[in-house]
């Protein structure tokens, strides 16, 4: 194993020349990642970018910021500044308002789904859903290598207003036993498992004696970009026995592993980090987003799935990727992103039919694109809720007129009745609605 090294915005120059990139190239990737966070480490250089088929290979898409990834003429704003060498702070400014143009937290994560304890805001969590809570370690904050996709990207900027950060294992704790409808915890980021495993527990023994509490969830890409956090030295061990004592205390703990491509189970120490998570007592969940250039064809996702499946792990979710960030980039309509689920879902036999998608996790819940049909000569997409923000809704099925161009649910519009609240993010429409069927309307709305 070679030591880890990151590689961020001041190494572009080095690491164009490894790839073989000309000076243009890099300053377009130096204007892009102004705005766009962008670190990737040599693991994921030397072992998962193949640099003879650049700029198509899904890896470099990935990890490597792209002139694409900014509508041109916020590309050509920092393009100027980077190619006459303006000052840092004036760069700064710049990327600064384009960021505030990007929507940095999709479906209401700011503003919806705060907790609250002894009168006040919890900062670092969300409670969207009734039985599960997301929990940002303060130390977890960052990745061992960044998604270009990454719908969290505005934990990476620095900008503190729109971090999600916690360092109070107390407060999670308390929060947790007050609310007994909760059921699993999942510790997410950035990613937790840069932090070191003396950390984390100390986020995670104090659940273990909640009784109500039935799971521990991780969110990971270290998996893909850095597997020696789970095979190599004292910290990876320790890491083994603190699962170890979760499963002891009852609980299940999960490993969410972001799983985009099947390159990244293609080394000896990808397989053997799943292995010996799966050994430990943890259950490997993958997920991840479709992705426009790194993943868009069944052949791919049917590869993935096989490959979990053989690991031991288990395919979790195919996502349609949020609305924020560089999603223009990589957004793939809502239609062909069923297409390309069934395709891939009918290559792979039951044990890989687990999988749950195309899911958006948008401002009412988590919502399916479940089927394509036709109802009295009007093309329809058969819609269902995974999760909702209202708990009743979960497993509900709707109707939208079909559309070949959506990509989001917003893009949609109801039919067959339907109400037109499914599609919008208001709130009140929500809880007003809910009030109509449910006398209990008000302790949910206290929920939100």
């Amino acid at each position: 194993m070679k030591p880890y090294k990151a590689n961020t915005r001041n190494d572009l120059p080095r690491i164009a020349e490894v790839l073989g990139l000309s000076g243009e190239e890099v300053k377009d990737m130096q204007a892009v990642s102004a705005v766009l966070p962008f670190k990737v480490n040599n693991y994921v250089l030397e072992n998962l970018i193949n640099r003879d088929n650049l700029p198509n290979d899904p890896m470099y898409q990935l990890t490597v910021p792209q002139r694409g990834m900014l509508a041109d003429a916020d590309f050509q704003r920092m393009r100027d500044l980077v190619s006459r060498e303006a000052p840092d702070a004036e760069i700064k400014l710049a990327a600064r308002e384009i960021q505030a143009a990007l929507n940095p937290h999709p479906a209401g994560q700011q503003e919806l789904n705060k907790p609250m304890l002894d009168g006040e805001e919890l900062p670092g969590m969300q409670h969207k859903y009734n039985e599960t809570v997301l929990f940002f370690p303060a130390q977890g904050q960052t990745c061992h290598a960044y998604c270009t996709y990454c719908f969290r990207w505005a934990q990476f900027i620095g900008d503190n207003e729109l971090k999600f950060s916690n360092k109070e294992p107390e407060q999670l704790r308390r929060y947790v036993e007050e609310n007994p409808q909760i059921d699993s915890v999942l510790i997410t980021g950035g990613d937790p498992m840069i932090m070191k495993t003396k950390f984390l527990r100390q986020y995670i023994e104090p659940l273990m004696n909640i009784p109500h509490l039935n799971s521990i969830r991780v969110g990971t890409k270290a998996i893909a970009y850095w597997p020696y956090r789970f095979t190599e030295g004292e910290d990876a061990d320790d890491l083994m026995r603190l699962i170890g004592e979760v499963r002891k205390a009852g609980k299940n703990f999960a490993v969410m592993a972001h799983s985009s491509h099947p390159v990244e189970f293609s080394t000896n120490v990808s397989e053997q980090a799943v292995k010996r998570l799966i050994d430990a007592g943890a259950v490997v969940r993958c997920q991840a987003p479709l992705i426009k250039r790194v993943n868009d064809h069944p052949d791919i996702w049917a590869a993935l799935w096989r490959k979990q499946v053989a690991l031991g792990a288990v395919p979790y979710y195919m996502f349609v990727e949020r609305d924020t960030g560089p999603k223009n980039y990589f957004e793939v309509p809502l239609a062909r992103a069923y297409d390309i689920f069934s395709r891939a879902y009918n290559q792979v036999s039951g044990l890989a039919r687990t999988v749950r998608g195309p899911s958006m996790s948008c401002t009412p819940g988590k919502v399916c694109v479940d089927g394509v049909t036709e109802i009295h000569g009007e093309k329809l997409f058969v819609m269902k809720f995974i999760q909702g923000r209202n708990p009743y809704w979960a497993n509900k099925v709707f109707f939208a007129k079909y559309n070949p161009k959506a990509t989001w649910l917003d893009d949609l519009e109801p039919t067959l009745g339907e109400e037109r609240f499914f599609f919008e993010q208001g709130m009140d429409e929500f809880v007003g609605n809910y009030q109509h069927e449910h006398e209990d309307a008000h302790e949910v709305k206290e929920s939100f």
